[in-house]
């Protein structure tokens, strides 16, 4: 019998596979615990209809993604460190700060998870930070960090 799996199966497959099952299985594991559907016209038309829209959902998931990167390549934060003698900072700037700055200067709500700083910011001028806004589009904001 073959079946449109509601969910991922370990043995079977992932959620959305059309499987080849013995009939048993289907009608006493597989129906009842509602992790698969008969693969019957209906369904089939369902599930290609609903692939469909998840499709055009991603797209414009990454279309919106690609749209923030463009906006923002034009901004800059800016945050302000301590200094003492020689211009050895005190403390750094971390992804958390970059992140409130945004939110409070720019007005965009940037997860700080997003922002891939390698190291925190230690030191005084202007610093590009790369920013995931998906998995493939990555944006960069200016962050400008001046003495206090």
């Amino acid at each position: 019998m073959k079946v449109i799996l509601l969910e991922d199966v370990k043995s079977l497959g992932k959620k959305g596979d059309i499987v080849n099952v013995s009939d048993g299985y289907a009608r006493n594991m597989i129906l009842p615990k509602k992790l698969g559907v008969e693969a019957n016209s209906k369904n089939l038309n369902d599930l290609k209809l609903q692939k469909a829209n998840e499709e055009k959902v991603a797209q414009e998931n990454l279309e919106a993604a690609r749209a923030f990167a463009k906006d923002l390549e034009d901004k800059q934060v800016k945050l302000t460190l301590k200094v003492g003698e020689g211009g050895r900072t005190f403390g750094s700037v971390s992804t958390k700060e970059i992140a409130e700055a945004a939110k409070t200067q720019l007005g965009l709500d940037i997860d700080k998870k997003k922002l891939q700083l390698s190291n925190a910011i230690k030191e005084l001028g202007t610093t590009e930070v790369p920013v995931k806004l998906h998995p493939k589009v990555t944006g960069t904001l200016r962050v400008v960090v001046t003495e206090a």
